[in-house]
């Protein structure tokens, strides 16, 4: 895998990007076994920064949407 960029610099379809090609090199056969516990950290931390987008997403439209009901209600 090439030089990684930082998390927390990368977008959501970037991080999402590395993780399908984490992916596709872990289920090949020629995954480099000296560089598995390499993969899985760095897929880890993919991970959690996607999730945490999400959530943080999420979190933001609900409150959008909240607004939005008051709105109508009154």
């Amino acid at each position: 895998m090439p030089e990684s960029k930082p998390v927390g610099s990368m977008t959501y379809a970037e991080s999402l990007s590395e993780l399908e090609a984490i992916l596709r090199t872990m289920q090949s056969d020629s995954c480099d076994i000296d560089r598995l516990a390499a993969y899985t950290r760095r897929a880890t931390e993919l991970l959690k920064a996607c999730r945490s987008r999400l959530t943080a997403t999420e979190e933001e439209l609900q409150a959008i949407l909240s607004t939005l009901e008051n709105q109508s209600n009154q």
